[in-house]
């Protein structure tokens, strides 16, 4: 459940080079993983579920932070969901990247103190498919698979903090949080495990007719 950069983590900053991540809610996001993620985008964006958290640890705890994240292709292709077969499969190239945002925590930035004090959670983080969406959120193509990043910033307070940049950082990424994006659920045995194990799909669960 532990990320870190691997053997190519070299050259990084001391405030960095030792942080680690712990994907919260690890055993969840693994049992959709087994099941292929989907990920709700919509015309107003959309939030995560489940929503990416996590613990960190071995950053200075005096030092400032920006946490952010961003979400690459997995592949050039994309995709369609077979029923009968209930497998997703190749039906061509992919579709003109979107454009590329990233998403800042809106505690950042902080002390490292404050990030490892408590887990962290992007769930103000909503995925759209409208390419003109002017409210930040992130923007998918339906249909493609997501990598989602996670990166951690170091604060330079040096004048020329740029010439650093490629230093002050670090990546995490966890396999198991892949996903397809979707406008609609196409699994229903993922629909059922959102409904089973999110708490704002209560309603769902008792058949209580109110969203």
């Amino acid at each position: 459940g532990w990320a870190g950069e691997g053997p190519g983590a070299g050259g990084k900053n001391q405030r960095v080079c030792h942080a680690t991540a712990r994907l919260e809610m690890g055993s969840l996001w693994e049992e959709f993983n087994r099941l292929g993620t989907e990920m709700i985008v919509t015309k107003a964006g959309r939030r995560m579920f489940p929503t990416f958290q996590v613990k960190l640890s071995g950053l200075d705890p005096l030092a400032d932070y920006v946490l952010l994240m961003d979400f690459i292709p997995l592949d050039d292709k994309r995709y369609r969901y077979a029923f009968h077969s209930s497998s997703w499969l190749a039906a061509g190239r992919a579709e003109p990247a979107a454009p590329g945002r990233v998403h800042f925590h809106p505690d950042s930035p902080a002390k490292g103190a404050q990030w490892m004090r408590q887990i962290v959670s992007f769930d103000k983080l909503k995925l759209t498919n409208n390419l003109l969406d002017d409210n930040g959120h992130i923007i998918l193509n339906s249909m493609h698979r997501y990598q989602p990043r996670f990166h951690v910033v170091f604060v330079d307070p040096r004048r020329d903090s740029e010439r650093f940049a490629h230093q002050n950082f670090k990546s995490f990424s966890f396999p198991e949080t892949q996903f397809m994006a979707v406008t609609a659920y196409q699994n229903h045995r993922i629909t059922q495990l959102k409904i089973a194990s999110n708490p704002f799909a209560k309603g769902f669960r008792d058949g209580d007719p109110e969203p």
